[in-house]
Order: C-alpha cells, then structure tokens, then sequence
C-alpha cells in the first residue's frame, strides 16, 4: 500500500479554474463513493477548500490510483485532462505525509500561518469517517497532521497576528478605497452577501478599521441575526436576499462570501441598479465565484477576488516565514512519528502469521503431550504446562519481533521479513490477501 495526494491549490491553479474542481460539503458522500468505486483506491479523504482542492489515497497501485483520481477530477471539472493536468500537483507517501502536515500547520496557505485550516483538515477527517473513506490508516495520517498542527499554533508565534482570508479582503479594501468618494473605510456604507464563518470575520475586521454602515444579505434571516448578536456593540441593517441588489446599491463596498456554486452578481443585474457615475467596489471571496467575470466591463466597478489577494498577503508574508522556519521542526517530528507506526504495519502479516504457526505448533505439541500424560493428570498441572508453553513461544518471538519492528531501512527490514517468512515457511500472501 502507499499513501499519495492528487491536488491543486492557489499556487497552482487561478480562481477559474478551481471553483470548477470545488466539491460542496453536501457532496461529499457521493464523491467519496465514487472514489471508493474504482478497484485501486482503497481509502480517500478529500480537502476541498476556497484555496484548493486535495484528495488523499491509499492505493495498492500508486500510478492506477493516480490515475483514477486524475480521472475523477476531469469529470468532476469537464476539463479535458492534458489542460487540468498542468494544474494538478502529486505527492508521493513521505512528500504526501508532510504536505499535509504543511497544510494542517497553516504553512501552505495564502495567508502563512492562518488557523481556519485546521478546522477544515478536522472536518475532512470526520466527514471521511461518517461516508467510510478513512479507514486505518488515513486515520492515523489525520490525527498525527491535526496533532502537528495544533502544535504550530501553540508551540510557535506563527499565528500570533496573522491574518485570514477575510482580513486580508478588508486590507485590500482599505488599500482600494482612494477609488471610491469616500475617504475611508469608516465613511463607506458596506454590503456583506452571506452570513457564515468567512463573513463573521469580515465584520471583525471591518469594525476594527471603523466601519459603522454595515448591511447583512442572507437567504436565512435567522443565520444573520445570530451572526449580529456575537458584535452588540455595532448596529446593522438585515436584508433577506429578496433585497439584495437594493443593498448592494445602496453601498460603497460589498463583500460577497456565500456557498452558492453559481454566479450570484453579474454584469446585467448590477447595470440595472447601479449609478454608472457613482463607483462601487466588489470584493468576492467565494470559490466557486459569487461574481462573474463580466462585472468588470461595467464603468466604475472596481471588482476582485481571491486571487486579487496575494498582493495584500505578501507584505506581511517575511517576517511569517521566518517564523515558519521554527513550525517546520515541530512537523518533521510528526511525520516521524506517523512513519514509525506505518513501518510496523507493513510487519503485522508477517508477525501474525509466524505468531499463528506458533500457536498452532504449541497447541499441538501441548495436547499430544497431555494424551501421553493421561487422565490422571489434574487441571491444575494443565495449567501451569499451558503456561509454560505460551511463555516459552512468547519469549522467543519477542526479540524477532521487536527488531523488526524497529528496523529503520526499509530495504533492510523487507529482507528480514522475507528471511523469516522462508525460515519458518510461511505464507502470508494466501493468509492475508496482498
């Protein structure tokens, strides 16, 4: 078995072509399936955030699993496969192993060092368990990544101060906002479309550069109206989204953070209600896009999306990755750590089936000797021979076992369970199936 990632994320694809590759929550179930359906995948986990798009496998085959997922993601995207391939990225077990450490740690992000990764790794992990993707050992893979990554957020200063998606949309704003009338953002009147997590953290930010004009859209009243009550010191406006094209008329600025997987703004619906001498900006944090493309051919629309970003991202990145230097350490102590335990997996059927022989062997030899022995022979003797027995098989299988075991080189320790799998006769391939 190997362990391999096939993915693509903000480094290796543009907003365009990862809202195509985006898998909703709500579908995680089928897609989990569907991966499980192909005969060499055997476990699968799937990461699918606002910044990338990662599937996780165990495979008795890498390149037939590879290519299975490389297949899935096609189909998934409708992107013929030579243009999706120069986006994907493949890891390989000890690359997969640490990315995912990286990932989980926040230092494959946008933002280095931002935390809400982790609580999405952590969601990838149950959401596997509860549709049966996680079996064993992605389990194991998940739990030492999420270990490591709650270890570089309270053993290291790389998170301390470091911004998140959302944050970094309100800077961008802040940066932009010389192009509106307004001279700042506490003067601008502001429209968050949405109420989730991403938009809580947009009022957040907004409110600590001074924002006061502060509109909510959200399908759900109710969902807005718990999103307003965690900020009681501000005041805001609740529209349903029956009113949204009026809020977003009425603001300066409008935030757009929802899970919808079509265009919710385009460039027809916002030239019917937008005065073309007035400047308006549009600041689209989803993936898939809650803005279309086309928006920017209208006069005086300012509009960006994630991607727009990086710039803002980059001026607080240095001093972060300096910092990451010290979370580094903390993740390869991990990864040796999930290592150790999927090296002695690979010993179990050997262990087993020579522990089996033995067995079988004592249990013999035990009652051909108790037949000579006959029926006078009480039970508490039976005991104490029966003892005797398991303790003598134990003690010499336990040396065996143990280097084994603990046998760093991988070569070295495959040589080893092939001598033991001769000298005793075993068959592990008919026992245990692989």
């Amino acid at each position: 078995m190997n362990i391999a990632v096939v993915g693509l994320s903000h480094k290796t694809a543009p907003v365009e072509i990862r809202e195509k590759l985006s898998i909703p929550e709500q579908t995680y179930e089928g897609a989990i399936a569907h991966l499980l359906s192909y005969p060499h995948i055997e476990e699968v986990a799937i990461v699918s955030t606002c910044n990338r798009l990662e599937i996780y496998l165990v495979t008795s085959e890498t390149e037939q699993g590879v290519r299975e997922v490389t297949q899935f993601l096609a189909e998934l995207s409708k992107i013929a496969l030579p243009m999706l391939r120069q986006h994907l990225f493949t890891l390989l077990h000890e690359d997969a192993i640490m990315h995912l450490m990286r990932v989980s740690a926040g230092l494959d992000s946008l933002v280095l060092g931002e935390g809400q990764i982790l609580a999405q790794v952590k969601q990838t992990h149950q959401l596997g368990q509860q549709y049966k993707g996680i079996g064993a050992v992605l389990n194991r893979l998940f739990k030492q990544a999420l270990t490591a990554g709650k270890r570089v957020r309270t053993e290291t200063s790389i998170g301390t101060g470091a911004v998140s998606i959302s944050s970094a949309a309100v800077e961008l704003a802040q940066m932009k906002v010389n192009l509106l009338s307004a001279a700042s953002l506490a003067a601008c009147r502001v429209a968050i479309i949405g109420a989730g997590k991403m938009s809580r953290l947009l009022v957040q930010h907004l409110l600590s550069k001074g924002a006061t004009q502060i509109a909510i859209v959200n399908r759900s009243t109710r969902r807005a109206e718990e999103l307003v009550k965690q900020f009681p010191e501000a005041k805001f406006q609740l529209h349903p989204l029956s009113e949204m094209m009026d809020a977003i008329a009425a603001a300066n600025i409008t935030f757009t953070s929802t899970a919808s997987t079509e265009p919710l703004l385009n460039k027809a619906k916002l030239a019917a209600v937008l005065d073309p001498h007035r400047p308006a900006m549009l600041i689209d944090i989803s993936v898939p896009r809650n803005v279309d493309a086309d928006v920017k051919e209208l006069a005086g629309i300012h509009a960006f999306n994630v991607d727009d970003l990086k710039a803002v991202v980059a001026q607080n990145q240095e001093s972060r990755r300096k910092m990451a230097l010290e979370a580094e350490v903390l993740l390869e102590e991990e990864a040796e750590a999930f290592d150790v335990w999927w090296r002695s997996l690979e010993t179990v059927p050997t262990i087993s089936c020579l522990r089996d022989k033995m067995e079988t062997i004592r249990s013999q030899e035990l009652e051909k000797a108790l037949s000579r022995l006959g029926t006078e022979f009480g039970d508490k003797h039976q005991e104490v021979i029966e003892a005797l027995t398991r303790g003598i098989v134990n003690k010499i299988l336990h040396d065996p076992m143990v280097q084994l075991r603990a046998q760093q080189d991988i070569e070295a320790r495959r040589r080893a369970m092939k001598s033991l799998q001769m000298l005793f006769n075993l068959d592990v391939e008919e026992q245990f199936g692989h």
